[in-house]
């Protein structure tokens, strides 16, 4: 079996690269495993069941809230939240975890965590018993994310690992825009169907996978700290958990504060780590480049408003007009198809003739147009065309903004630094996905007409239009300069 050696992101600068430059990928004319194209398009299939999950349950939750006797919003928020926090927490945790062992069989582990539990969901009768599979769903997704990609950068020559790695992102991110139309049609067969879909690809992937991947080696790097994986897993929850039942619970009541108490403890505990421990879950270093932090401070927000935008419209096409969910998907379609077409067609071209930040300003203003047009115009008369006018505005913010941002906080870093800083600001805009959901089920609450319902989802699509216009404030002050 061929086996490569892959060093540690954590090693001396240049040590990655120039380690890698040296193995010769596999796939020859005598080899029975995969050629580099061939390891592409397996990993991107493992990406695909990621990303796609992100997603495809948010025009399927009204139908599962139905089925398991009209659940709350509330606590069909943790369907999306529970997922969302525990991708965040482990994306690092896992990462780090999986350079000590071999990456073929930890992406392999992955897929197989990841469709048993996809097969949970589909089985499940109780909205706890659904939380539960999809934390474990999201223990495989965020096994795969980054082995996934260690597996390109190894078995890829230096020459083409960008523009397998930009491969690897857009075929992930176009998975992620088909999510809301592939939901709806599944859950015009039964909601049970988004979540079993997964298995037999899942099955065909761990298949082929162990078949055809190259064995990459592990090798001797420090292990993550479980306990700063629970800090943060236990920070972000309880935060979401107290947002999400402050109108339950009102601002005042004991709950309440016990839970924002417990997040701050939590939150403060993880940072203490960080900057004390000498292997710490989150490297303070990166923090010190202006350009890195601003990719952050700008995802942070943006990120909240796109997991809450996304919500909303969803609820709001079924539970305000009565759509299916596969009109529902549809209307909603324009908006991401938009993204990997804005990224790849218009993107680059913008970067590299008036730098980042315009692009990434342009990109806030698309997408809070979208939002500040749905506040204004949407109504209680049904109207595809409204929906579909307001998502493509948003659908292209999205495009200049989230490309724009990954690579500007990946040229900021030396290449040992690439995978620990990607990591980083991918769990950031997983975390923020999840407060963004709790912060709109917050605003929306429990309408008791359909005039207290126009004013809660206007009043939420406000307040997101205002979230991310925070994120031109780091972009003027921290990432005004071309990224290197």
């Amino acid at each position: 079996m061929n086996k490569i050696d892959l060093r540690s992101s954590y090693a001396a600068p240049g040590a990655v690269d120039s380690h890698m430059a040296k193995a010769q990928p596999p796939g020859g004319p005598n080899s029975s495993k995969a050629s580099p194209n061939q390891v592409l398009a397996i990993v991107c299939v493992g990406i695909c069941l990621a990303n796609l999950d992100l997603f495809i349950v948010n025009v399927g939750l009204p139908n599962i809230a139905r089925d398991f006797k009209n659940a709350s919003l509330e606590d069909m928020s943790w369907v999306l939240n529970g997922y969302a926090i525990v991708y965040a927490a482990l994306l690092v945790f896992f990462g780090r975890l999986a350079e000590r062992h071999r990456r073929n069989r930890s992406f392999l582990l992955g897929i197989a965590l990841f469709t048993a539990a996809s097969a949970a969901c589909s089985a499940a009768n109780t909205v706890e018993a659904l939380v539960a599979f999809r934390v474990v769903q999201a223990a495989g997704a965020a096994l795969m994310t980054p082995t996934s990609l260690g597996l390109l950068l190894a078995v890829f020559p230096a020459d083409r690992r960008g523009s397998a790695v930009r491969t690897w992102t857009a075929i992930g991110g176009l998975a992620a825009a088909l999510g809301p139309v592939i939901g709806g049609i599944l859950v015009t067969i039964n909601w049970r169907w988004i979540f079993l879909v997964n298995v037999p690809i899942g099955l065909l992937a761990f298949a082929i996978g162990w078949w055809k991947l190259p064995e990459i080696p592990g090798h001797d790097a420090p292990r993550p700290s479980p306990w700063a994986a629970a800090l943060v897993t236990g920070g972000i929850a309880a935060l979401t958990f107290g947002i999400v039942k402050v109108n339950d619970w009102g601002w005042d009541s004991r709950g309440i504060g016990l839970s924002f108490a417990a997040a701050a403890l939590f939150l403060i505990l993880f940072s203490w780590h960080c900057l004390r421990s000498s292997n710490p879950f989150v490297d303070p270093a990166l923090f010190r480049n202006p350009q890195f932090t601003g990719a952050v401070l700008v995802m942070a927000p943006y990120s909240a408003a796109f997991g809450a935008m996304l919500l909303s419209i969803a609820l709001w096409e079924q539970a305000a007009w009565g759509w299916s969910a596969l009109k529902t998907g549809l209307a909603i379609a324009p908006g991401p198809l938009l993204v990997p077409m804005t990224s790849l067609l218009l993107g680059g071209r913008l970067i590299q003739r008036f730098g980042p930040a315009p692009v990434i300003t342009a990109g806030i203003v698309f997408f809070a147009a979208g939002l500040i047009f749905w506040a204004s115009l949407i109504g209680l008369e049904p109207s595809a065309t409204l929906v579909v006018v307001g998502m493509i505005p948003a659908g292209i913010g999205v495009g200049l903004t989230f490309p724009t941002l990954m690579g500007v906080s990946a040229s900021a870093l030396p290449p040992s630094s690439f995978a620990t800083g990607s990591g980083v600001i991918n769990m950031i805009r997983q975390a923020a996905l999840a407060v963004g959901v709790a912060i709109l089920v917050a605003i929306i609450g429990s309408p008791a007409s359909p005039i207290d319902r126009v004013a809660s989802f206007h009043r939420g699509w406000w307040i997101m239009a205002a979230i991310t216009g925070l994120g031109l404030i780091p972009t003027f002050f921290l990432i005004r300069r071309p990224a290197r």
